[in-house]
């Protein structure tokens, strides 16, 4: 496993997309990482800590996004590390480490709270809620006889992932409990958030309209996609937080989990919830906002061959669905796809670069009016086709090194409708050659 796989590497963008991180790392990440663990054989612990910690700093524009801040003084390294709503701050020694996340002050919680918090400990690995003088924290500490990169790692993302995750299902759940240190989280600009919420109103009324184009015989499977291809476009594009987040990410995990449950009760439950979301407020939609910096990422990483595999049998459906003449259920199937791509798995670096290409594509108005450019005209159906050749072989050049055998692929692809590009483009996603160098 290639510690790359950890961290996103996107192509640089404006705004943040999805629950992983829209940035790079460093570009001297692998000589940190090597450099961190010969530090800790040579018993340079201090040494060996920053140079690990410098390695999961991340990038935008080649400017630190500070998501890891370090302080060295007196032989002791102090540290802040950031992961959306959590922030954990820890303190190393020659001999142990420590690191703690504030939750809530401990008078505001109630029983519920506490006990949804002990029950959590028995899901951890390394760290542990514990009450402190005055707030609920979830802390990790660990002595460094034999320490290693490897070994840091993972109790280091356990921490700030659930610390993050823990403190969202806590907006949600507990909307009268106030979230304590996080005063780093960002506002978003109030135009992005008018703009969201118009394609947050318009896509759900389109949803209504693409319904009533379904076929009385047939439906439901085509009702799925609908459902799901809104819900995944909401995640993945308007990125909301807490409890739209919550709610939104449990409805459809439970969509996938539901097997014995009957088709017409999953779509139901769907629907329902799609129908919640049609009430949401301006000011309900924008307290569910914000941004933040982020360290790890999320997802654990996926085999290439399961990605492969997916857009395999999904292509197979849509020729089910052009055989039988369901031609209006196919785009929404492309795009779902992606955006289920994007949600279910930790693609390795070059197909979450392209996946997004394909959704930037898909919804070029979108990225439009958040100010990016142009890749395909909605209204004259043509595609910017220098613009996507030039994005493909930029994303092929920057992991040419680690992927020897990576081929662009953009002048191969069919430009004559969306429809036609979208299915060559997941066909060139299945020649891709990821092997190693």
């Amino acid at each position: 496993m290639s510690w790359l796989d950890f961290f996103q590497t996107t192509h640089t963008l404006k705004h943040t997309f999805g629950r992983g991180i829209n940035a790079s790392i460093a570009l001297n990440e692998e000589e940190l990482f090597i450099n961190s663990s010969e530090s800790f054989t040579k018993k340079e612990i201090i040494d060996a800590y920053e140079y690990f910690l410098r390695s999961l700093i991340n990038y935008a524009d080649d400017t630190s996004n500070e998501n890891v801040l370090l302080k060295r003084e007196d032989g002791v390294l102090y540290f802040t590390l950031y992961q959306g709503s959590a922030k954990v701050e820890g303190k190393i020694t020659h001999e142990s480490l420590y690191a703690e996340a504030v939750i809530v002050e401990k008078s505001n919680a109630n029983v519920a709270l506490k006990r949804y918090l002990l029950e959590r400990n028995y899901q951890f690995t390394y760290a542990y809620y514990f009450s402190g003088d005055k707030y609920l924290k979830l802390k990790l500490s660990f002595d460094n006889i034999t320490m290693s990169p490897q070994k840091i790692f993972f109790p280091l993302r356990e921490i700030a992932l659930n610390a993050d995750h823990d403190k969202e299902y806590i907006k949600s759940q507990f909307s009268d409990i106030q979230l304590e240190d996080i005063s780093h989280i960002k506002e978003l600009d109030k135009d992005e958030v008018r703009i969201k919420y118009n394609y947050f109103k318009k896509w759900l009324k389109e949803l209504d309209e693409n319904q009533l184009l379904l076929p009385s015989s047939d439906a439901l499977s085509m009702q799925a996609y609908l459902y799901l291809g809104l819900l995944l476009r909401i995640d993945y594009l308007l990125v909301p937080k807490y409890k739209i987040a919550h709610k939104l990410t449990k409805k459809v995990l439970e969509y996938y989990i539901q097997e014995n449950a009957s088709m017409e009760l999953r779509i139901e439950e769907l629907r329902l919830y799609i129908e919640k979301l049609k009430t949401v407020s301006f000011e309900e939609f924008s307290q569910n906002l914000y941004n933040a910096n982020y360290t790890f990422n999320p997802m654990d990483k996926s085999s290439t061959e399961d990605v492969l595999t997916f857009i395999s049998e999904s292509l197979v459906k849509v020729r089910w669905y052009k055989n039988n003449r369901y031609y209006q259920i196919i785009p929404s199937i492309y795009k779902y796809i992606a955006l289920y791509a994007l949600f279910n798995y930790g693609l390795n670096p070059v197909l979450r670069e392209l996946f997004h290409l394909f959704v930037e594509i898909q919804f070029s108005c979108f990225f439009k009016e958040l100010g990016y450019k142009t890749l395909y005209n909605e209204e004259s159906e043509t595609f910017t086709k220098k613009s996507i050749i030039a994005r493909v072989e930029e994303i092929m050049n920057n992991y040419s090194n680690r992927y020897k055998n990576l081929e662009a692929f953009g002048n191969l692809l069919n430009y004559n409708s969306l429809n036609d590009f979208s299915n060559s483009f997941y066909l060139q996603l299945q020649e891709l050659d990821f092997e190693e160098d």
